[in-house]
């Protein structure tokens, strides 16, 4: 199961259009180990060659964040925050063991809010950098070696 969509970047230097792979997905519920995040990096080069790609912890988050609350969530060590990627993983694990992964874009970033004007510029770079990855989540399947069902 690979949750996909979009996120706010959390580290300095972060850009609207840039990959985020998470090791683990985070939320008040708690913390869900990625699988086969190395090999789905390598997936990702390949698949859009160029792209920037930060491997991190990711955070959940029920509202938009902005300023001193993006602060504060950097400083748990994350590096981007979504809505739903841990619920998702999690959920997922509930109903068996499965290889579990999430990457999402960045809309925006400290240095590129979702307040100012250039948001929507960055919002469509970012839809089409998602889907330009998604030959990507085939190849982290395949690479898998998953037993058949």
């Amino acid at each position: 199961v690979i949750a996909s969509g979009f996120c706010a970047g959390l580290a300095p230097g972060m850009h609207p259009g840039d990959l985020v792979v998470a090791e683990e997905a985070r939320d008040a519920d708690g913390a869900t180990p990625c699988t086969g995040t190395g090999l789905l990096v390598a997936a990702l080069a390949r698949a859009v060659p160029g792209a920037t790609v930060h491997t991190g912890p990711l955070t959940g988050s029920d509202h938009v964040v902005r300023g001193p609350e993006r602060a504060a969530l950097r400083a748990t060590g994350a590096i981007a925050v979504d809505m739903e990627s841990a619920a998702t993983l999690r959920t997922a694990l509930c109903h068996g063991p499965r290889p579990v992964a999430a990457v999402r874009v960045v809309v925006d970033a400290p240095e590129h809010e979702l307040v100012r004007i250039g948001t929507v510029r960055g919002g469509i770079s970012a839809f089409r950098v998602l889907r330009a990855v998604l030959p990507a989540f085939y190849e982290w399947h395949r690479s898998l070696l998953l037993p058949r069902r």
